[in-house]
């Protein structure tokens, strides 16, 4: 009987569940696409791809600070992440030919398993604590490589799983999961290239990864995907130029070029200095 009776209903009760789910896919969508902090966050998403295809690092520590002065740091943090799927064709293969594939895979587990972590803290603090703490980090990393200060990088995998594991709690609350491997990895004594691969490989695959929690955690909104769908385009052509403009003998002119574009953004996000009451002066069609 149930199933004559789903049967006969079922149809009508899909085509009603099916058009309000496409509903609410075009008004993820509409929303997006309509909203006038577009151009400012795509301008960022070439910058942050730039800086991350010629350094290997940096897309975040770039992104996050500018974005999250205009649309709320869950939705910058799963748009990042969607539009980390260009990274995949531009930036992972070359990097993956050269990086300590078994030291990051330890690492990136470490990375997923305390994720959840991270997310459960975005989805419980404020929005503009969690702005202030990009600003901080963003500022203090930047502080730390200018400094040239090197952190111990003495120690086998349970070392590279603590260091994953901060960078889940890091990346799941402010989408700043490079900061702790970062700093790990230029304390090596391993060439350039493997440390840009490490990197390259590493934030793109967790980036990545924390979609699935935001998603069980109920934070991964439709118009955050069609967003990073969009920053696709832009992303792609920053990691893309950023690629070609890599040039081993130009390292010290691409990292300098890298500190100040990360020291600009940093500013930018601390509270006060960035044009935050735009988001509330866009209105309904703002991406939040």
């Amino acid at each position: 009987m149930w199933c004559d009776r789903r049967r006969r209903i079922g149809p009508r009760a899909q085509a009603h569940g099916d058009s309000a789910g496409g509903g609410r896919v075009i008004d993820g969508l509409m929303t997006a696409l309509g909203a006038p902090n577009l151009p400012w966050v795509a301008g960022a998403s070439v910058l942050a791809g730039l800086v991350y295809g010629f350094a290997g690092f940096g897309a975040a520590l770039i992104f996050m600070p500018l974005t999250t002065v205009f649309i709320s740091a869950p939705v910058a943090i799963a748009a990042f992440s969607v539009s980390a799927l260009a990274s995949l064709i531009t930036v992972v293969p070359g990097a993956w030919k050269v990086a300590d594939r078994r030291a990051v895979a330890v690492m990136i587990g470490g990375c997923l398993i305390c994720a959840p972590l991270g997310v459960a803290i975005l989805r419980l603090a404020p929005d503009p604590v969690i702005r202030a703490v990009i600003a901080a980090l963003t500022l203090g990393t930047l502080a730390v490589l200018i400094a040239g200060w090197r952190v111990p990088a003495r120690g086998g995998w349970p070392v590279r799983a603590g260091v994953g594991a901060l960078s889940g709690i890091t990346g799941g609350a402010t989408g700043l999961n490079g900061p702790p491997v970062i700093l790990f990895n230029l304390a090596t004594d391993q060439p350039v290239a493997v440390t840009r691969g490490n990197l390259a490989v590493f934030l793109t695959l967790t980036s990545l990864g924390v979609l699935p929690q935001l998603w069980l955690q109920g934070m991964l909104r439709p118009q955050a995907v069609w967003l990073g769908l969009i920053l696709l385009i832009p992303y792609s052509a920053g990691t893309w130029c950023g690629v070609r403009l890599f040039n081993p003998r130009h390292a010290v002119l691409y990292r300098c070029l890298a500190y100040g574009l990360i020291g600009a953004a940093g500013l930018a996000a601390l509270p006060g200095v960035g044009p935050g009451e735009t988001r509330t002066a866009a209105g309904s069609h703002a991406i939040e």
